[in-house]
């Protein structure tokens, strides 16, 4: 009987860590979660910003290239058939 005491005492000891052990487990992953999605929004706003710089920049070459810089004539020119390709489009759905 005594050997029986001793088995469940271990028993009841070892389930005692264990569900520290899930406690401890649980608010840590509950602390990464927080930090992957703080860590995600920075990633999208990291995004978004590149995003508009590149507008910007794309924005100031095609100025540029307008301007009359040679470097991007033909790009300004290729930029321009696109604008016109995109509003005699606009115009089809609107006369439809």
């Amino acid at each position: 009987m005594g050997e029986l005491i001793k088995i469940v005492d271990s028993l009841e000891n070892k389930i005692s860590k264990l569900l520290h052990k899930l406690e401890v487990m649980s608010s840590a992953n509950l602390a990464l979660e927080n930090e992957l999605m703080n860590l995600k929004s920075s990633q999208e706003n990291a995004s978004k910003t590149v995003s508009e710089w590149e507008e910007k920049y794309n924005s100031l070459k095609l100025a540029n290239s307008m301007l009359g810089s040679n470097t991007n004539k033909t790009e300004a020119k290729l930029k321009i058939n696109t604008l016109i390709r995109e509003l005699d489009h606009c115009i089809t759905q609107l006369s439809e």
